[in-house]
């Protein structure tokens, strides 16, 4: 089973627009509603691609509900922990040129309800995964995550972490199988710039040497580079495509490459399924369809 783990779920509202006027009423295009969150994303994906997946995390209020009830319509197995306040936050993301987005904030997350996700963490077994994605809500310690991988150490469970700057490597001492920073994260992790393939495979090599297993660095267009656990490196372009959406190609990216290292034991196969997922949720209004996906899939042979 792979287990996602999302601290502040939302519903994403997404507004279309022909035209936009501040201070004036604007009338939409078309909306869509999508259930956001970076693990939310990885499971959606996950489940799309046929793999068994459970999304963890806390919720609150109608929102909340909502949430929870419209990921289970879509096949998603949840096993959140509901908040006694608060609602589960609505972000607005305006489609009109580039995106603007306003991002709630979400509900409290009290202690108890921590200690009640270490309870349901403290049952994975050592063939699981676990899955932690994204920025930490300021109800909650800022070393959540390394909390958590010193939790599972003993264990020996694959865990991926898909986050930026201190959150990422204040982890790396844990040795997560899988981290993914994109190239321009890797180099605010160093105070530089990732340009090249030459860039990108030294400052990786140094988050492994820092304890990272296999570290994959996006690059948008230019494809990816995966430099893995047995110290190899494999590059892959990127299908071609119209880029739609930005949110949740990351995620996509994750999912596709632990599907596929899990149903093959190669890396050079996880590395194919991740970029397909990724370009084709970014070649998408929302995450990727399985139709889109084995369309990138041929095209990258």
């Amino acid at each position: 089973m792979i287990y996602t783990v999302t601290f502040n779920p939302a519903l994403d509202y997404v507004v279309f627009l022909d035209e936009m006027h501040l201070g004036d009423i604007n009338r939409s295009r078309k909306e869509t509603i999508f259930y956001g969150g970076k693990g939310i994303n990885v499971s959606g994906i996950l489940n799309m691609l046929g793999m068994e997946t459970t999304a963890l995390g806390f919720v609150a209020g109608f929102t909340g509900k909502a949430i929870e009830e419209g990921l289970s319509s879509l096949g998603i197995h949840t096993d959140f922990i509901h908040l006694p306040q608060g609602n589960s936050r609505i972000n607005v993301k305006v489609k009109h040129g580039e995106e603007t987005e306003i991002n709630g904030q979400g509900p409290d997350i009290t202690e108890e309800a921590v200690e009640a996700l270490f309870a349901k963490l403290d049952k994975l077994k050592e063939e699981d995964v676990l899955v932690l994605a994204g920025s930490i809500p300021s109800t909650l310690p800022e070393d959540i995550y390394e909390k958590i991988l010193a939790r599972m150490e003993s264990k020996k469970i694959r865990i991926a972490v898909d986050a930026t700057k201190d959150l990422l490597k204040n982890v790396l001492k844990y040795h997560p199988f899988l981290i993914k920073p994109n190239n321009h994260e890797l180099g605010e992790m160093f105070h530089t710039v990732c340009e090249t393939r030459e860039d990108i495979e030294h400052y990786g090599r140094e988050l492994q040497k820092m304890g990272a297993g296999n570290v994959l660095v996006s690059m948008a267009g230019d494809g990816a580079i995966l430099i893995t656990e047995e110290g190899r490196t494999i590059q892959m372009g990127t299908p071609s495509g119209k880029v739609v959406n930005s949110v949740g190609a990351g995620d996509s990216m994750v999912a596709g490459f632990l599907a596929g290292y899990l149903k093959s034991g190669s890396y050079e196969e996880a590395l194919k399924t991740g970029t397909a997922a990724g370009s084709a949720t970014a070649f998408s209004e929302g995450l990727a369809s399985k139709e889109m996906y084995e369309d990138m899939l041929r095209q990258i042979g």
